[in-house]
């Protein structure tokens, strides 16, 4: 007989690393009232339908519906709203990424500019090293869109 042990999916992915970064002519702490906004990124990301969440803090939960059927759950891990930083992690997803990581922060340039960041993580679920560049591309193409949605919606 097999004696069970702790396990779990979730790891920290090795994949490939995405930084999306712009410069935005508005204070901070505006930006972070978008970009901090767990529950928020329907403001910037058209694609989602919808955000249903579960919690509130770190440790709460949300589920990402998107338009095109997809869904996407992912957990808060931590969150400092003085530093304007927060991260969370993949949970599940219907699309073709395995475990994933990512990071939000904004940075004070002057009192009316300010630079939004957006880290991930992320590994395919599928297709191992050689699906690597075209899933860093998507990867990119996806935070890069919803950065620049972020700098339309405040500059």
């Amino acid at each position: 007989m097999q004696t069970l042990k702790p396990d779990t999916l979730i790891h920290n992915p090795q994949g490939c690393q995405v930084i999306s970064s712009v410069e935005i002519a508005a204070p901070a702490a505006n930006v972070w009232s978008i970009v901090g906004n767990f529950a928020g990124f329907p403001v910037f990301i058209p694609a989602l339908a919808h955000i249903e969440m579960t919690g509130s803090g770190v440790r709460s939960v949300r589920k990402k519906l998107f338009k095109d059927g997809n869904v996407v759950i992912e957990q808060l891990n931590s969150r400092d709203e003085q530093a304007m930083n927060m991260t969370w992690s993949l949970i599940y997803t219907s699309l073709n990424i395995g475990n994933l990581w990512a990071a939000m922060e904004v940075q004070v340039i002057d009192s009316d500019h300010s630079r939004a960041i957006w880290t991930i993580q992320a590994e395919p679920w599928e297709g191992g090293p050689d699906a690597l560049p075209g899933f860093q591309a998507f990867l990119q193409g996806f935070a890069d869109e919803a950065m620049g949605n972020v700098r339309n919606l405040l500059s």
